[in-house]
């Protein structure tokens, strides 16, 4: 099971959402749903079975949620958070509560977000989380905040959480859920400075986001990364510099099936759309290539 969490996740990160998740859901409602209805030598094999199954369901949530569907989403990860409850699994349980503020965000509720975050951050779900897991839960509970309104609380939550990341070391043992890096805390400090009105932070941050991810293991994050760049780079009247960067996150959406990188793309094309009366080449490329992108995905 965890071997297929492992396969499936990889996949996701690199082809989004969208590739992959009838086949894991197939595995969720089959093979699992059998193993945990066996006999278990003890208890620990049990609550290892129920953690490994709760990855999985995890997983469920998170790919339906890249492939915008909220409903069915929230659905996967409340099964997790059950199956992490019954594995006494606190870190897996912080993470997927991680994962239902970060989607309540990203819908625009940001006080059910905060109690959320709130609540990842809890206890033995972050004392008992690995350093790099912390910080993943940290930063996102730093954007919670922003979004409500906690300035100085958010700043806080930022500091502590790259303070968590530069604790954390290769031989740190670690599930195979937790692969947060420099270029993710980059990117989620990037969202949380908008919050702020900060567009020069964003931008300095999403850059710093692009230039140390492996963008090829993480195509569709990247191809995200790149999406707010962009946005950032045309508000702040770079129209050039955002017209490179959505060049490149097109560039990176090749084989990408995922909500979220297409709801940039339908961002860029918004964004330029003040500016299709200039007239101008690459421009107009660019553009005939977002509205083929996205007849594409959908």
């Amino acid at each position: 099971m965890r071997e297929m969490t492992q396969l499936l996740s990889r996949r996701e990160q690199r082809r989004g959402g969208g590739n992959g998740r009838s086949a894991l859901v197939a595995y969720l409602r089959t093979d699992v749903a059998g193993y945990l209805g066996g006999r278990f030598p003890d208890q620990h094999t049990r609550q290892e079975m129920f953690s490994a199954a709760g990855e999985l369901a995890y997983l469920a949530g998170w790919t339906s949620f890249d492939s915008s569907e909220h409903v069915l989403a929230q659905k996967w990860l409340d099964v997790a958070l059950r199956l992490s409850a019954e594995a006494d699994d606190a870190p897996l349980a912080g993470h997927i509560l991680r994962a239902q503020a970060h989607q309540t965000l990203d819908l625009g509720h940001p006080a059910q977000a905060l109690r959320l975050a709130e609540t990842s951050v809890a206890h033995r779900r972050y004392t008992d989380a690995s350093p790099r897991e912390r910080s993943l839960l940290g930063v996102v509970h730093a954007r919670s905040l922003a979004a409500a309104g906690h300035k100085q609380q958010a700043i806080a939550a930022l500091l502590r959480a790259e303070d968590d990341l530069r604790h954390a070391e290769r031989g740190d043992e670690e599930p195979a859920r937790v692969f947060f890096s420099e270029a993710s805390l980059a990117h989620e400090t990037a969202r949380t400075l908008l919050v702020f009105g900060d567009l020069r932070g964003a931008e300095r941050e999403f850059q710093r986001s692009v230039r140390t991810r492996r963008a090829q293991p993480f195509a569709r994050t990247h191809a995200v990364t790149l999406g707010l760049l962009g946005a950032v780079q045309i508000q702040r009247g770079a129209v050039d510099a955002a017209c490179a960067t959505w060049s490149e996150a097109l560039d990176t959406m090749q084989g990408v099936q995922s909500g979220r990188a297409l709801d940039t793309v339908v961002q860029m094309r918004r964004s330029l759309s003040p500016y299709r009366g200039r007239g101008g080449t690459a421009l107009a490329q660019l553009d005939d290539r977002a509205r083929t992108v996205i007849g594409r995905v959908r």
